[in-house]
């Protein structure tokens, strides 16, 4: 199954009625994970009134926490807006630093999800795809043969080795696994052995 997520770190600060709400988010792949980065901001931001945050796992773990505020006024509404982005493998922290005027229920919510999806704005998602890893060996006389025919067919060569033989691990979208094979064969006839090693998210 296919899957959104953020290639990199971001952090974005807004101000809403002088209370700063500074949005930090991280790919992580694991609870413990998630939970190291909360606490690593907690202890950035200890002086904070308030560290909400959410997360969301493709393995289907979720979780969020408003610390403080008014139930489901803080972490909620980010992972509300996490899922109607369809992203996962992502933990979100949101600090705010209290500016003195309440912002209610209404202005809590707004704040909050503005300064996480502004953030999100920021990480480059990327929708990553299960895919065929395979282990692919032949004689040293077909290498630039072979690898002409991964490159102008977009296949990604992942490790090379060379011994006896050549052998290439290459990465293939499920769908063009079959194609791959049978362009080799069609190429290259029995010069050369291909096994799927496992699959792995591209």
């Amino acid at each position: 199954m296919d899957y959104i997520c953020p290639t990199k770190d971001a952090i974005c600060e807004i101000s809403e009625k002088k209370s700063r709400f500074i949005a930090h988010i991280t790919y992580v792949e694991t609870e413990e994970e998630a939970q190291s980065f909360i606490t690593k901001i907690k202890k950035e931001h200890y002086d904070a009134r308030h560290n909400v945050y959410a997360y969301i796992l493709k393995t289907g773990e979720k979780k969020y926490s408003d610390d403080g505020e008014p139930s489901k006024t803080g972490g909620f509404p980010v992972l509300e807006m996490l899922e109607c982005e369809h992203i996962t493998n992502i933990c979100c922290v949101v600090t705010r630093y209290f500016g003195g005027t309440l912002l209610g229920v209404g202005g809590l919510i707004r704040a909050y999800t503005k300064a996480a999806k502004d953030c999100l704005a920021l990480c480059e998602v990327k929708q990553r795809k299960l895919c065929d890893l395979f282990e692919i060996s032949f004689d040293y006389a077909f290498l630039n043969k072979t690898e002409h025919i991964l490159k102008t067919n977009n296949f990604e060569i992942e490790k090379k080795s060379f011994a006896e033989n050549v052998v290439l691990e290459v990465v293939s979208q499920k769908d063009k696994s079959d194609f791959l094979k049978e362009k080799l064969e069609s190429e290259l006839g029995i010069n050369f052995k291909m096994q799927k090693i496992k699959e792995i998210y591209k």
